[in-house]
């Protein structure tokens, strides 16, 4: 059984987000080819080293709020005034409401996205980058800065616990540091908290090691521009 802590997903897709709003977003900024990745830490204002700023948290409302976190995570609702915003699933919603899936054998579900200890509260601001530029689950990973990809190397965990696969992490992995960190600020200092627990997602023993290989879902980085199938035409 695996918490689902990220789970962004459009409801009546198998790969929500992933094939439509975050992949047209990764493709915008993640297109340069390494994994576009300015850091707003190296302006020496917001996350990662100080505290969160009111620009980042701007950026990342616009950023949940145009590109269909909302679908699964406020039950479709997409107001940041509502009283569950980014709450996650509701068992309101019913067994085919959004923010539920069956994947094979196994049902996964929208996690609280807020601030509360019942959400995303207990985990610190880079646990939810690495969830994000990872695709590790916060709840079995410590806080770290990660420099490598390869599991035991660069303090990837030797046996990750990666996200449940509605999450579309492959793609928000190709966003800029800048995107990534301000989503983490609007998530975590930019919104109120809210009480829902969220039922405890399923999931394979290898915790989708096996769904996540690069023939599966794409390597990382990126390819540079262009690729053998693309070309430039004014």
């Amino acid at each position: 059984m695996q918490k689902n802590t990220f789970s962004f997903s459009r409801r009546g897709s198998s790969l929500a987000l992933g094939a439509t709003a975050l992949l047209g977003l990764a493709a915008i900024a993640g297109c340069g080819g390494s994994g576009s990745s300015s850091s707003s830490g190296d302006s020496g204002s917001g996350l990662p080293v100080a505290k969160a700023a009111q620009a980042q948290v701007i950026r990342g409302r616009a950023l949940v709020t145009t590109y269909g976190c909302v679908d699964c995570h406020s039950q479709g609702l997409n107001n940041p005034a509502s009283p569950t915003w980014m709450a996650g699933y509701s068992s309101a919603a019913g067994p085919h409401g959004p923010g539920i899936f069956q994947i094979g054998p196994f049902a996964t579900y929208a996690a609280n996205l807020t601030p509360d200890a019942t959400g995303i509260g207990t985990f610190t601001d880079r646990q939810i980058y690495n969830a994000l530029k990872h695709g590790l689950d916060p709840g079995a990973t410590p806080d770290a800065v990660i420099t490598g990809e390869t599991p035991g190397q660069g303090n990837f965990p030797a046996a990750p616990h990666y996200l449940a696969v509605p999450m579309p992490w492959p793609s928000t992995r190709n966003l800029s540091d800048d995107d990534l960190w301000s989503l983490v600020a609007y998530l975590k200092h930019g919104i109120k908290a809210v009480a829902n627990t969220v039922p405890d997602s399923q999931g394979p023993p290898d915790f989708w090691a096996s769904s996540y290989t690069a023939d599966k879902v794409g390597p990382y980085p990126l390819p540079m521009y262009p690729t053998g199938s693309e070309q430039f035409a004014p």
